[in-house]
């Protein structure tokens, strides 16, 4: 499957919810604000895959963050990303379900990861559930505990991609 990499814009609002809401329970889900200003202020770091009809398939997002580890904080208010450094956050990454099992997720895994190296970022934190770890530590995220954070009453498990420690 041919798939490309750019970034949103708000006229990709709609898609880009259609697809949260189908990712993720209403509780963990960002709303239509959050999203609309993650698009406005950190589109250096939000990458929507899409086909050769320019429809969206998934897309990932998150703010550049200081801390090795991503707070409650950020699901709420976006500021933009610093030039380099820091830590790449996810705070979304998500599929059309008709375009599960197609590689979707990974690759755009795969593009963040590129571009974080290229901004000298020190690596990507996330946070996931226990089921999507197995899929974070095939995409060379290790596990580092449990998460501090209680967004939408769930357990959180702290996963990170450090650049340093990784072959070039």
């Amino acid at each position: 499957m041919q798939i490309d990499f750019r970034q949103p814009t708000e006229k990709d609002l709609d898609r880009i919810m259609t697809i949260e809401r189908s990712g993720f329970s209403p509780a963990e889900a960002a709303s239509e604000k959050a999203m609309l200003e993650r698009i406005q202020q950190i589109p250096d770091s939000f990458l929507v895959a899409i086909n050769p009809e320019q429809a969206i398939l998934g897309y990932v997002v998150g703010p550049v963050v200081s801390e090795r580890y991503l707070t409650d904080e950020l699901f709420e208010k976006t500021i933009p990303n610093p030039e380099i450094g820091g830590f790449q956050t996810i705070l979304s990454l998500a599929v059309a379900p008709e375009y599960y099992n197609f590689g979707i997720a990974s690759r755009l895994l795969t593009g963040l990861a590129q571009i974080s190296q290229e901004k000298k970022r020190a690596g990507i934190t996330l946070t996931c559930l226990a089921n999507l770890i197995p899929f974070y530590q095939k995409n060379h995220y290790q596990v580092e505990g449990v998460s501090e954070s209680t967004h939408a009453n769930e357990v959180w498990y702290n996963l990170v991609r450090d650049f340093s420690k990784e072959i070039v």
